[in-house]
């Protein structure tokens, strides 16, 4: 009978959000899957307050370019709870989705993870596939190889770099939308050209509605209701956004 039941999902409303703490909601998502047995997928969509470089879990070593980018407040630096390369949070959308049990193997479950993303920009005449590079230890540059956990336009710009984070058979899936990367900055981080900006038929403006659409109408089978953080769950968010950042001190030999 419980089989039956339809499962609940939610659209998290968020804000403007440093980079420790927009990575704190991103894992109080994928941990609230295990304390809660009333939500299986949670969504939100976000733009950062400020320009950030997240880097992955295992990326320990971070170039010296990075930390004088840092010290000339360029940029700032942040790590996430999941692996992959570094990314550049400028002129993007970021996505973050939490999953409830979803398919144990990493390939299957970035698949089905990703499909709602392929179909919404197929949509807008911008199609989409998933890269086919094996996935490495990390480098420099998400955005300068595509593996099965990336999507790819028509041009072979690296359109969706995505990376994910597993606790107790929950994922948490969290990505960049690259839309207008900005030139002269991505230079001085990567020293390499950024991909293109996407197509014009990619609206910027209301790009989030229509995703955030897009989703509710692919993951049908999901009852979605819409939710603001909570003063508790911002209070645990800012307390916890502390062991996201990164202290310039500590990169330095």
């Amino acid at each position: 009978m419980s089989q039956d039941l339809v499962q609940t999902a939610q659209i998290i409303n968020s804000s403007h959000l440093s980079g420790p703490t927009q990575m704190a909601c991103d894992a109080m998502m994928l941990e609230n899957l295990r304390k809660r047995n009333d939500i299986s997928m949670s969504l939100r969509f976000y733009k950062w307050k400020g320009i950030w470089l997240s880097i992955g879990h295992h990326q320990k070593e971070l170039p010296q370019k990075w930390i004088d980018l840092a010290k000339e407040k360029k940029l700032s630096i942040v790590r996430r709870p999941s692996g992959g390369s570094a990314v550049l949070h400028a002129g993007g959308l970021t996505y973050s989705l939490a999953w409830q049990s979803p398919p144990r193997k990493k390939r299957q479950a970035y698949m089905e993870a990703s499909q709602w993303l392929i179909e919404s920009f197929a949509a807008l005449n911008c199609p989409l596939r998933f890269g086919t590079e094996k996935t490495v230890a990390p480098t420099g540059n998400c955005f300068s190889s595509s593996s099965i956990a990336d999507l790819i336009d028509t041009q072979g710009n690296k359109r969706i770099g995505s990376a994910q984070y597993w606790q107790g058979g929950n994922l948490l899936q969290h990505g960049e939308i690259l839309l207008d990367p900005p030139i002269d900055l991505w230079r001085e981080v990567f020293n390499t050209p950024p991909p293109q900006a996407a197509p014009n038929n990619v609206p910027r403006s209301g790009l989030i509605d229509y995703l955030t659409k897009f989703c509710v109408s692919y993951w049908s089978r999901f009852n979605w209701i819409q939710n603001e953080l909570g003063e508790n769950e911002l209070d645990n968010i800012f307390r916890n956004s502390k062991s996201y950042f990164i202290k310039l001190s500590d990169t330095e030999k």
